[in-house]
């Protein structure tokens, strides 16, 4: 009776949830990564680059009186080796490596997994994306990765890392996603925005491959957060995403990446300052200063909005908006929504390089001038830009102290404010300003947030 019951009830339950089956061919006894290595390894190469790299010189190396005391080994030219990785995009020899392994390099060879040698040249570089793309000169027919688009990247997919660490020769590494939208974590002259992973990345690997299951590109390795100096499972690479808009610039014929001008500046919106906006979450970047000329003052933003979606896409740090802008690039134009007043609204954004007005009036003073050698310029936005002064920064900068300048205590980058109490408004003040202030000199002017005064006789 109890068996009669019992096999009644098995009937009544139905067909089991799961299935069991006997495996079907070696693949499923076995699970391996070595198929997708098979496809990606190919092509991962090793990148040896060389660059000749000025000593430092003496102040008193130009100096008359001096300079017979500092002949020798000062200011000689020394050869720098880098080692480190790169991923073939195109069957040409397109390939994506990290701007610190071949940026300003004077030499660059490129070894394939097959041993195949080939020199490479720098199409396009940037060193705050830390991110070179190189061709290889001759090179056609070469197994490359298919780009994978790094906004479907899911935190804790299986990935792979590929790359040459230490020297040794081609290594892979296994790992997880450990994490998305990274931004200010990484070291390193990257300082954008990252996928995370845990898969072991060591020197030598920057450059190196982020493969998925597939065999995809999802990233360039680029840095790690380390005591020792080894991997202690915190790495990131630059997503996939980014390196595709540099490699369509880079076609285009840029040698330098083309990055849209926000002219604005921001912080996160943290749990304090959402209770303050009346936000249900924090969430968003909260807009604090706007250029006058930013594209984003155009369109009606104003200082306290709450920017959420950069083309549908949420941003919550200033580097992750400037990332989603930098992947639709200058010339095109992204959908903002913000926050104000308790309404959230929608605006088109058109994207713009840092405008080169007022005209930057750039000077070089003349050989008979007081500082010979010495370059200024008006501060704009693309001067700004190059010479990394604040958003709102005015006046005159130096962009080259020249050797008497230097000498002085000048440096590039340094905000000219008077000389000798003497106002500087204009480039056309600073000659002048020199020609009356001389030969007892006192110049005020603003480095790095400070104000610094430098006396000199000449």
């Amino acid at each position: 009776m109890i068996r009669a019951v019992c096999v009644l009830l098995l009937c009544l339950a139905g067909p089991l949830s799961a299935e069991t089956r006997v495996p079907q061919s070696a693949a499923e006894i076995s699970l391996s990564f070595a198929p997708v290595v098979r496809q990606a390894a190919p092509a991962v190469v090793n990148i040896y680059a060389r660059r000749v790299v000025e000593q430092r010189r003496s102040p008193f190396a130009d100096d008359p009186f001096f300079r017979d005391f500092f002949r020798g080994g000062a200011g000689r030219p020394r050869v720098q080796n880098s080692l480190g990785s790169g991923v073939i995009l195109t069957a040409d020899g397109i390939v994506v490596s990290n701007y610190h392994v071949v940026g300003e390099a004077t030499d660059i060879r490129v070894v394939l997994n097959d041993r195949r040698e080939f020199d490479a040249r720098v199409l396009l570089g940037d060193e705050e994306a830390d991110l070179a793309i190189l061709k290889l000169d001759g090179a056609e027919d070469l197994v490359h990765l298919p780009l994978r688009d790094s906004d479907t990247v899911e935190v804790g997919e299986l990935v792979l890392a590929i790359g040459n660490p230490f020297g040794v020769g081609q290594t892979v590494s296994s790992g997880i996603v450990s994490g998305l939208a990274r931004s200010g974590a990484a070291t390193g002259l990257g300082r954008g925005y990252f996928i995370q992973t845990d898969a072991p990345i060591n020197p030598g690997n920057s450059g190196g491959a982020l493969v998925d299951l597939a065999g995809r590109l999802i990233g360039v390795n680029t840095s790690i957060l380390t005591r020792s100096g080894g991997s202690n499972g915190i790495g990131f690479a630059i997503p996939s995403a980014l390196v595709s808009a540099f490699v369509a610039q880079a076609r285009a014929g840029e040698t330098s990446f083309r990055r849209p001008w926000a002219g604005i500046t921001g912080q996160p919106v943290t749990a304090d300052l959402s209770d303050g906006l009346g936000l249900p979450i924090p969430s968003g970047v909260i807009i604090a200063q706007l250029h006058p000329q930013s594209p984003f003052a155009e369109a009606g933003l104003q200082p306290g909005d709450v920017v959420f979606d950069v083309d549908g896409l949420p941003v919550n740090s200033p580097q992750e908006m400037l990332f989603r802008m930098s992947i639709r690039g200058a010339g095109e134009s992204v959908a903002i929504r913000y926050f104000r007043d308790g309404v959230t609204r929608e605006v088109e954004v058109p994207l713009i390089l840092p405008p080169d007005s007022p005209d930057r009036a750039e000077q070089v003073l003349s050989r008979g001038a007081v500082l010979p050698g010495l370059r200024i310029a008006r501060i704009n936005p693309a001067v700004a830009e190059e010479t990394g002064l604040p958003l709102m920064a005015q006046g005159v900068v130096v962009t080259d102290p020249g050797p008497y300048g230097a000498r002085a205590g000048l440096r590039a980058g340094d905000v000219l404010r008077a000389i000798n109490g003497r106002a500087i408004r204009t480039p056309d003040d600073v000659a002048p300003a020199l020609e009356r202030a001389a030969p007892r000199i006192g110049i005020e002017a603003d480095r790095d947030g400070r104000r610094v005064l430098l006396r000199f006789r000449v």
